[in-house]
This record gives C-alpha cells, sequence and structure tokens, in this order.
C-alpha cells in the first residue's frame, strides 16, 4: 500500500513538472526585433564601369635627322614648356650643309644677275636692230633657267636649315616628360623610335566603353534633364578609394564596336597635384592607369529604400521581413534597384511606412509573432 502511495506521489508530481514547462515555454516573450519603416531617401544613381585614365595631350619625341646626341636638357620625370630644348644633337655637320647651300645660292644669285644683264643687252640690240631675235630669246632662256636654278639652291638652303633646326629637339606642349630611352653618346635617328613622351597631366580624360543598350537607357533617362550636363563621372582608383574630383561626360564615339557592341565613352577630370619632389611635380591620376568610373546622376533620385542590413538572399531572390499589424513576421520578397553599401533601394515589393526587420533578425521566421521596436532603441539597448 504504501508502495502504490509512493507511485501516485511520483506520477503527480511529474504531471506538475510538465504542466510548468509548457505553462513557460506558452509564456515566453515573442524576440525584440529593430524596425525601420520604409521610405523615399535621395539617392545617387551609379553605375560602374571599368576604365583608363588618359592624357589629354600625349607625344613622342623622336629625332627627325641622324646625328650623336650631344646633351640632354631635362630632368626625367619633371615640368617641361613649350619650345623648352629637351636634346641638343650634334651640330657641326649640320651647320657645315648650311654654309655649303649658302655659298650655292650666291653663286645661283650671280649667274641670275649675269643672265639679267645678258638678256638686257640682247633686248636693247635688238631694239635697235643691231641684234637678232634668236639672240635675244637665248638670253631670255638663260635668265629664267638662272632664275630657276636660284629658287632652287634657296630651297636647299631652307632644307639644310631645317635639318640644322632638327639638331634641337624641343617640347612641343606644357606637360611631364618620362624618362629617356637613349643617353649621351649614341646615335639617334627617326628609326630610334620614342626618345621620351610628354603628357600634359591636368585635367585628365577618363575613358570607359558602355553597351548601346545602356546608353540608350541613359540617354533617355536624361534627355529632359540636360542630358550630358545631367551625368557627372566619379573614379574609384585601383585601391578602392574614391577619387575626391568629379568630372563631366563630354563626347560619345560615333561608332560601336562590333566584336563587344559597346560605345567608347570619354569625360574630363581634373586632376590633383599630391606634392612636388626636386621638380618633378606628383598627381593623384596616372596616364594609362586602370580604374573603376562611377556615371552617378548630378542630382539624386527619391527611391524607397531600406537599410541593406534589412536584404536577405536565398535561391529564390532577395527577401525581408515585414512586421504587420499584428506584429508577426512576413517573409516578402523584393526586386531591388539602385544601391549603396549600406542603403538599398527597392523597386518591388514594398510601399512606403510598412516595418521591414533590421535588427534580431537571425531570431526571425516567416509567420512568427515579433516584439518590434525601432531599431535606434534596440542598437541603444545593447
Amino acid at each position: 500500500m504504501r508502495a502504490l502511495s509512493s507511485v501516485y506521489i511520483f506520477i503527480a508530481g511529474a504531471f506538475l513538472s510538465a504542466t510548468s514547462a509548457i505553462a513557460q515555454v506558452s509564456s515566453a516573450a515573442p524576440p525584440a526585433v529593430g524596425v525601420v519603416a520604409v521610405e523615399f531617401k535621395p539617392m545617387a544613381e551609379s553605375t560602374e564601369i571599368n576604365g583608363r585614365i588618359q592624357a589629354r595631350n600625349r607625344v613622342d619625341l623622336v629625332a627627325r635627322v641622324t646625328a650623336f646626341m650631344d646633351e640632354r636638357l631635362f630632368v626625367e620625370g619633371a615640368d617641361v614648356k613649350k619650345d623648352q630644348v629637351l636634346y641638343r644633337l650634334e651640330r657641326a655637320p649640320f651647320q657645315a650643309e648650311v654654309e655649303a647651300k649658302e655659298a650655292a645660292v650666291a653663286e645661283a644669285k650671280a649667274q641670275l644677275e649675269n643672265a639679267d644683264l645678258a638678256l638686257f643687252r640682247a633686248q636693247e640690240l635688238l631694239r635697235k636692230n643691231s641684234g637678232t631675235q634668236v639672240t635675244a630669246d637665248t638670253a631670255l632662256a638663260a635668265q629664267r633657267t638662272a632664275a630657276a636654278q636660284l629658287k632652287a639652291a634657296q630651297a636647299q638652303l631652307h632644307q639644310a636649315q631645317i635639318n640644322l633646326d632638327y639638331t634641337e629637339i624641343k617640347a612641343p606642349i606644357d606637360g611631364l616628360i618620362g624618362r629617356t630611352s637613349l643617353t649621351v653618346g649614341n646615335v639617334v635617328s627617326p628609326s630610334s623610335g620614342t626618345l621620351a613622351t610628354i603628357v600634359s597631366p591636368d585635367p585628365m580624360y577618363v575613358i570607359f566603353p558602355v553597351s548601346v543598350r545602356r546608353v540608350l537607357e541613359l540617354r533617355e533617362r536624361y534627355a529632359d534633364k540636360g542630358g550630358y550636363h545631367a551625368v557627372q563621372i566619379r573614379v574609384r582608383l585601383p585601391n578602392g578609394e574614391i577619387y575626391g574630383q568629379t568630372g563631366k561626360l563630354e563626347f560619345v564615339d560615333i561608332g560601336v564596336a562590333k566584336d563587344t557592341d559597346t560605345l567608347i565613352l570619354r569625360g574630363t577630370i581634373p586632376n590633383s597635384r599630391i606634392q612636388t619632389v626636386e621638380e618633378k611635380k606628383l598627381y593623384e591620376l596616372t596616364d594609362q592607369e586602370f580604374v573603376t568610373v562611377l556615371l552617378e546622376a548630378v542630382e539624386p533620385l527619391k527611391v524607397l529604400a531600406v537599410p541593406r542590413a534589412a536584404i536577405l538572399a536565398d535561391q529564390q531572390g532577395d527577401y525581408v521581413f515585414v512586421v504587420n499589424d499584428k506584429n508577426v513576421a512576413e517573409q516578402r520578397r523584393v526586386k531591388l534597384g539602385q544601391s549603396t553599401p549600406d542603403v538599398a533601394g527597392v523597386v518591388d515589393g514594398l510601399q512606403p511606412d510598412e516595418r521591414v526587420v533590421v535588427e534580431g533578425i537571425q531570431r526571425v521566421r516567416p509567420n512568427l509573432a515579433v516584439s518590434p521596436a525601432p531599431a535606434s532603441s534596440i542598437s541603444a539597448g545593447r
């Protein structure tokens, strides 16, 4: 009888323990989550494209005559001015050629003067009936030949002077000059190739290809907003930093690349000087540098936006958890539009003022009752 009583006591204790556990589970509070209201926010529309920096002016210096290089008159990497002498080649042979051509011109002038006198005498004798027409015609031909020989001699002198001037290689533009490919003492000629390159450092071009479809979309979108003037260019440098200056789109190529179906677009952007070291000016952007081009609207667009933290994804696509009027979390599929690393623009799936979960999202399941609070309050409580 005592054993039976012990069994009853055990069963009653187990029943009471189970009832208490069920009560605790049923009375557990819904998980706390931080929510934000969906609202329209200004967002700069941006399109990322791979591109390159290119100097607006670029000149490859090439020797125009064959001669020994006597002097290099610039510092590699330094700033040079237009008409500054950069290389001086051996001048003596070309100077001698000029002097020889000057002598030839003097000789041709003397021959022309003699032919002029002979023609004058022949024409005077013919006028006085003391000479013949044949003699006068011969003198005229000789005078014209002498005049032509003088012009030829003068042309040769001009060419010799040009070659002499080519012994001084000058900068055709202002800009930064690169390294020299040949040093003093070498023979240079037109076949020697580029001796050095000069580029204009500021401003720079930004060259990038865009698909024809995207160009048409941009043209339609900004047609009533100023066209090219409604778009600005920003540049992401190879280290991931955004360059501080903005540029303007100024040119769209007239032909489409057949192999890629793209158009080449070109913008102009200021090039900030970093510092000057020993006559060498250092700039932020470098000719032929590979960058990421960001095409942005000058005026930000108003879009429905939520924090990036609210966006989840699975095999079916992007979704968020929306808290309804009964504080129940609903899974909602969304279509994203223009976004930034912190904010996601939503094209479809949400309405203004709906509440989406951004904090405590790991505790949320579809159709689960939650305890929502403004996201800032949740953050402050942690």
